[in-house]
């Protein structure tokens, strides 16, 4: 797949191919928007009879952690397009006047082609980078970011394509960028049962029973998507480099050394978890060493019950054009 000026879209991001994409863990009120969000895009020409048009462009908001990243990339997946996930450092600039023509020749990059060359979801990390409140009466360097969001703005609005932007502070955001986006999506810490799924996953080839799993999962309460995989991952590399390194490989050992190696963020608490340690009734629940997930029945992944809300599946997409 071809794009115009190839170059000029790379220098602005990184290019995530829907090939790449890893369908996220979400609670029942998150998945329940995107599918209708997605719905509507493969419904465009009924919309069109009734004079609407499928919405392009959403925000998500909230904790760091929480999956803004992966959920982007995945819905550009569905849609059948590739994701430039922008970062702030290469639009931003010291000089006056130059992140507004970083904004401009970045939106130019992503236009497609008048021949056809397909287009690309447009992924704003860190949004509030480049999207802050405006000041009135500012000046100097306040007065440059306030122009900086007044070509933002126009280039939303004369942008066709998708656009999803995220950001960890909803707050810091000026009103009319928000107001330029159809969707807001608050993603939360995961509940209980996908605290679970996502043990589960990040677990593997490792697997623990349901009710071990459901301690665990119930001990993390609070904890983000990626701290649960740093807890999982965590605990696989101790298991494959403690022994070389002749570390005491009993579980509480193991354990504590993870739970040491990595902090929550400040901004979402501290799980139970990581509060009591290796005291927790959890590990205690723990089976030790770790039985692989092949010889543990009904795991999460795989068992008929499910919540109602957790289950609707987002229909496969071929490419939006």
């Amino acid at each position: 797949m071809r794009f115009q000026s190839k170059s000029k879209i790379d220098a602005f991001g990184e290019v995530f191919h829907p090939s790449e994409a890893v369908e996220p863990i979400l609670a029942g009120p998150v998945r329940a928007s995107l599918m209708e969000w997605l719905t509507e895009i493969w419904a465009e020409d009924e919309l069109r009879e009734v004079s609407l048009a499928p919405r392009k462009r959403a925000m998500f908001h909230g904790a760091p952690g929480t999956g803004k990243t992966t959920l982007a990339h995945h819905l550009s997946a569905r849609l059948g397009l590739p994701m430039v996930a922008v970062r702030p450092d290469r639009v931003v600039d010291c000089w006056l006047g130059s992140t507004g023509r970083n904004l401009g020749q970045l939106f130019d990059a992503a236009r497609p082609m008048p021949d056809g060359d397909g287009p690309v979801v447009l992924f704003f990390d860190e949004f509030d980078a480049i999207a802050q409140r405006r000041v009135s009466g500012a000046r100097d360097a306040q007065r440059e970011m306030n122009s900086v969001v007044d070509t933002l703005l126009q280039r939303i609005e004369a942008h066709a394509g998708f656009i999803i932007a995220a950001t960890n502070h909803a707050d810091h955001l000026d009103p009319a960028v928000w107001r330029r986006f159809d969707l807001q999506i608050s993603l939360e810490t995961p509940g209980q049962f996908e605290r679970e799924r996502i043990l589960a996953r990040y677990l593997r080839p490792f697997g623990l029973a349901p009710d071990a799993l459901s301690a665990l999962a119930m001990a993390c309460e609070t904890a983000s998507p990626s701290l649960l995989r740093q807890f999982c991952e965590g605990l696989k590399r101790n298991l494959v480099v403690g022994e070389k390194i002749g570390w005491d490989m009993r579980r509480d050992a193991v354990i504590a050394r993870v739970l040491a190696s990595i902090e929550p963020h400040p901004d979402l608490g501290k799980p139970r978890l990581w509060a009591l340690g290796i005291d927790d009734a959890a590990v205690q629940r723990m089976p030790w060493p770790l039985p692989d997930a092949a010889a543990v029945q009904a795991m999460p992944d795989t068992a008929p019950e499910a919540p109602p809300d957790t289950v609707v599946a987002l229909r496969p997409a071929g490419r939006v054009s």
